[in-house]
């Protein structure tokens, strides 16, 4: 059939169709006798089957159609610009092929990753759901799927997707690695280690692998077992930043001099004009920073943190200024007068705990204490207050930053289902029947009028630490995701100075309702700073929470070593060989620096 047959034959089908589905099924039988590569004459078919009632045989069409496309010029085109990152040639080829078919099950999977590339990714589920729904046995919009919700922190639905797609596709390594990655972050410990037992067993020689079984080896308290994992990783490949990056990131181990030369060799070999190896720079040089202090050369641990900071605060960009505009405006929307104004909405439940501050202030050791009461389970670093208030906030104002502006306008039953939607969302961490849970996630505290009126019933602690300690820390610090503000020091100060800022006017409009723990005094008065803390909470004290290092909970936080030690004073003044090179946060802390751990003016 010559092309321009082939045209008309598919311009008659489409014809048909309206009224005859079944002489239009036959004319794309004809077609794909003789053009069987033909995506078009695949689709008509599965819109004639579907308008015949015939719908599993649709499905099946739809399919063919997916397998035809690899030999279509212009899925060709598309996926090409796909591959060489030219987003806006792909996005307009395929919007055109769907304008013309909008059962194009190929073209619509290729959209949805366009739309995942660019962080769309209520976009790219639409389109997945879509693209599912027409062709259910498409293994690769059902991976994609899946992919999109983990992106999105749904965790659980992302586990669910996965089992249909390894059902149909059992050996797949790719689909078994993102389910154990998906289970580790609802607390499925257990079933995340087998299978990368299983995994690495079939792929001895994969670094990667190895490197995110050590990661979960280390989360439950494994730790033997997580510097085998993490060294037999770097047997394989001693130039993967990331692994020595982990190794250091468990704090208790000193690396030796063998370890600080394959460091710097390895730096070497990752070359600063060799822009694709610029993760492995940046982990080795935080690495390097933390071999060099247990060698006592702080200069050199200083430099190697500098350089790993600057290579990361490059990738990400943070403006502080953002910062301070959201206490800006929460300070501005949020007197006394408006809380009041909204009190008794939101959902009354009392079963959230959170606990939050900066990171590395102790808020880990907080909730390790906490989770050690029969009556509170710990959980892990939950996303889901910040995911819901900035879905607010584009919903709303069309802007995920205008969220306090959004929550300022919420009527009483709105701020009551939203606290209903973060019981529900976090109920799949819930593995216990205790009556209250803690969300440990630190950047909360950025949401707190969210918090307070969306969940009046949930209690607040503020771990705080002695802001020098505490902002070092947290520049020698390199975070998986987020936390871009830690990558300066001028960064960190203003972000801790705009939290003790935020933090001031919370007490001042609500006061009572935040319980504050000094890190300092926590280490100098265990008991007595753990029994105010559970009088708070309205629960009994228990000598378990003492005795919070015996826990053998799951930890997935930076410190989950140390948390599994009693109480000491190993990390207070760590700031202080670095000294030198503090000048510029000591001015950006300005008089929060001098008031620790007292409360400064707002006005500051």
């Amino acid at each position: 059939m010559a092309t321009v047959t082939h045209d008309q034959a598919l311009a008659n089908a489409r014809h048909l169709l309206a009224g005859q589905p079944a002489a239009a099924l036959a004319q794309a039988q004809a077609i794909i006798e003789v053009v069987p590569t033909s995506a078009a004459a695949h689709r008509l078919a599965a819109h004639a089957l579907r308008a015949l009632g015939r719908e599993d045989e649709a499905q099946a069409a739809s399919l063919d159609a997916v397998g035809a496309a690899i030999h279509d010029p212009e899925m060709i085109a598309a996926a090409l610009a796909l591959a060489e990152d030219r987003l806006p040639d792909a996005e307009a080829a395929l919007r055109g092929r769907l304008r013309d078919d909008a059962t194009d099950v190929a073209a619509i999977r290729m959209l949805a990753e366009v739309a995942g590339r660019i962080g769309r990714y209520g976009d790219a589920e639409k389109l997945l759901m879509r693209a599912v729904e027409l062709a259910p046995g498409f293994g690769a919009a059902r991976a994609n799927l899946a992919t999109v919700y983990y992106k999105q922190n749904r965790f659980a639905e992302a586990v669910a997707a996965l089992d249909s797609v390894l059902g149909d596709d059992p050996d797949n390594p790719a689909h078994a690695n993102l389910k154990a990655a998906a289970l580790g972050r609802i607390g499925g410990y257990d079933e995340a280690i087998a299978l990368y037992e299983e995994l690495t067993r079939r792929f001895p020689g994969h670094a990667k692998l190895w490197m995110s079984y050590g990661h979960m080896l280390k989360t439950v308290g494994r730790q033997d077992d997580s510097i085998a994992a993490y060294r037999h990783a770097l047997a394989t490949d001693p130039g993967l930043g990331e692994i020595w990056w982990s190794l250091a990131n468990l704090k208790t181990i000193r690396f030796d001099a063998a370890d600080r030369s394959a460091m710097e060799a390895a730096l070497v070999d990752a070359a600063p004009t060799d822009e694709a190896r610029a993760d492995d720079r940046l982990h080795l040089h935080f690495a390097l920073g933390k071999a060099y202090d247990d060698a006592g050369d702080h200069a050199a641990a200083f430099r190697h943190y500098a350089a790993g900071n600057a290579i990361r605060s490059a990738q990400l960009g943070y403006d502080p200024a953002d910062t301070r505009a959201t206490v800006d405006a929460i300070i501005a929307h949020f007197p006394a007068e408006r809380f009041a104004a909204m009190a008794g909405a939101g959902a009354p439940d009392p079963d959230p705990i959170f606990v939050l501050g900066l990171p590395r202030a102790g808020s880990t050791l907080i909730e390790q204490i906490l989770a050690s009461h029969s009556a509170i389970e710990g959980t892990m670093e939950l996303p889901d207050i910040p995911a819901l208030a900035l879905s607010l906030g584009r919903d709303a104002k069309g802007d995920p930053r205008r969220w306090v502006e959004a929550l300022a306008d919420l009527p009483s039953d709105a701020l009551a289902e939203l606290g209903r939607q973060f019981l529900a969302r976090t109920a799949v961490q819930r593995k216990t029947d205790k009556p209250f849970y803690i969300d440990k996630l630190p950047n909360n505290w950025l949401y707190l009028p969210f918090i307070r009126l969306t969940l009046p019933g949930a209690k607040i602690i503020d771990a705080r630490r002695h802001p020098l300690d505490c902002c070092w820390s947290n520049f020698r610090q390199h975070f998986a995701k987020g936390q871009a503000f830690s990558y300066g020091l001028e960064d960190i100060g203003a972000y801790y100075r705009d939290y003790v800022r935020l933090m001031a006017h919370i007490d001042a409009v609500q006061p009572g309702r935040v319980h504050r723990v000094i890190h300092e005094a926590l280490l100098d008065d265990p008991e007595g700073e753990v029994r105010a803390m559970l009088s708070y909470l309205n629960v009994p004290f228990e000598e378990a929470c003492l005795a919070f290092y015996a826990n053998d909970r799951a930890v997935r936080t930076a410190s989950s070593e140390q948390v599994r030690r009693p109480i000491n004073r190993d990390g207070v003044d760590q700031w202080r060989p670095y000294d030198a090179w503090l000048d510029p946060l000591k001015a950006a802390l300005g008089p929060v620096l001098e008031a620790y751990p007292g409360v400064p003016l707002l006005a500051d």
